[in-house]
């Protein structure tokens, strides 16, 4: 694991995701996709959750005492659209859940790596209205970078950044939905619920012509604030950048703090908001960074809501569970 530098990424044969990972009690690992189509009328985003960190069935479970992360699973899909929003997150149990080196299932629903290609095959009912979610989401990274960085100052948490740049295709037959467009894939894993780690963090990739921008930032549960600022170019490579200014956003509808970071006399603006929860909150910028004009995907999430009671008794209505 690094905290900084740039690295060589190893040949495509060696460096792609494994979904076998030894997990501790109470720990957690995730698989992120998202993607904007070509006209930038529809978005997607796929999560892979072993050990669900926002699920309320996992955090009771552990109030009791050391959980099992297997036995909290989850294939959260989203896609977003004027004409078209669904969403779907069914928790699953231990014994609804298969995984190798390079394969994961989730019940009707699997995540796939061949060595070239993320296949994601989703088979899942949308919460709260129970409609269904069929299709195929498949990633082409245009290069990648295994390298884990690491997220806090106790080791806990990491970050793998598997693919800066990538391309991708949806093809959904309920919905009828067929598109391509740019894609990101990254990884988490940690060996703690997030909220013991972190009170809040802001993460963005943005995306240009010639490179891709990751900025990370942190707010430790220990009163510490991290940065970290990654511009991946078209081999994949990293160069740490040091951090822009910090750019405030307009809070959420549930009043969240949003902050991001721009070049210095460059402005950062919301776009459209994907997703308004409670505790978290997806959102498209227009931004400028690293001397370039992208467009980002941009996340805030805060812990401490997460962790309230009244957000841990929402959640079920979104997030329904099969054990």
């Amino acid at each position: 694991m690094r905290t900084s530098g740039s690295i060589q990424p190893p040949p495509a044969d060696r460096a792609g995701p494994r979904f076998d990972l030894d997990l501790a009690p109470d720990g957690y690992a995730w698989w992120y996709v998202d993607g904007l189509s070509a006209d930038g009328r529809h978005g997607l985003t796929v999560i892979a959750s072993l050990g669900s960190v926002f699920s309320p069935y996992y955090a009771w479970a552990r109030n009791r005492g050391p959980a099992d992360p297997l036995d909290h699973c989850s294939l959260n899909v989203a896609l977003y659209g004027s004409e078209l929003r669904r969403w779907s997150m069914t928790e699953r149990g231990r014994s609804r859940i298969a995984r190798a080196g390079d394969h994961v299932e989730f019940a009707g629903s699997s995540v796939h790596w061949d060595g070239t290609a993320l296949h994601v095959r989703i088979d899942e009912r949308c919460a709260p209205l129970p409609q269904r979610l069929r299709g195929t989401v498949r990633v082409w990274p245009e290069a990648l970078h295994p390298e884990a960085y690491v997220l806090d100052a106790a080791g806990r948490h990491c970050w793998t950044p598997y693919a800066p740049r990538a391309r991708l295709e949806v093809d959904f037959e309920r919905p009828r939905l067929h598109w391509r467009g740019d894609a990101y894939l990254d990884a988490n894993s940690g060996s703690e619920p997030l909220e013991r780690g972190f009170r809040r963090w802001h993460w963005s990739r943005a995306a240009g012509a010639r490179r891709t921008v990751v900025l990370y930032d942190r707010d430790l549960r220990d009163g510490t604030r991290r940065q970290l600022g990654l511009a991946f170019d078209a081999d994949g490579r990293a160069r740490e950048l040091d951090p822009p200014r910090d750019v405030a956003l307009p809070a959420t509808g549930w009043r969240i703090e949003r902050r991001t970071r721009a070049d210095a006399g460059a402005e950062a603006r919301v776009v459209r908001t994907f997703t308004d929860a409670p505790f978290y909150c997806r959102s498209q910028l227009a931004t400028t960074l690293d001397g370039e004009a992208m467009h980002a995907i941009h996340e805030t999430a805060d812990l401490d809501r997460f962790a309230s009671r009244w957000v841990q008794c929402l959640l079920p209505f979104r997030m329904p569970r099969i054990a």
